[in-house]
């Protein structure tokens, strides 16, 4: 028997003038603000450039027409950013979302290519 097949889905959003503006990259930087409550050291976390995620981050925004994190800048306590509510709902949504077709895709996979797990008949 060969090698065991597996599914790997990636649910990416798109501008209708076809500019990506949400998938799983944006969605793991913004859990990990959360948990750091920082883009420098979420970005980090992802050996990722702080620029590179500013740049996402404002794409998103732009395209979603608001604010995804509430920033402080340094001072005694240093800085820091939060999710705003915006974007809390549209992970939230977008984290269903991909729950959802994932499980859909997963059943489809298995009815379509379910036969390649059956024992060899020779």
């Amino acid at each position: 028997m060969g090698k065991e097949l597996h599914l790997k889905l990636t649910v990416r959003l798109y501008s209708d003038d076809n500019q990506r503006c949400f998938g799983p990259g944006i969605a793991t930087l913004l859990e990990r603000v959360r948990e750091h409550r920082s883009l420098r050291a979420a970005a980090l976390s992802m050996e990722m450039a702080y620029s590179k995620a500013w740049r996402i981050i404002r794409t998103a925004e732009e395209v979603f027409g608001c604010k995804l994190l509430d920033s402080t800048i340094g001072g005694q306590h240093g800085g820091g950013a939060m999710l705003t509510p915006e974007a809390e709902r549209l992970l939230e949504a977008y984290r269903s979302y991909q729950a959802d077709v994932e499980a859909y895709a997963q059943g489809k996979f298995d009815e379509a290519f379910g036969f390649c797990r059956e024992p060899d008949r020779h």
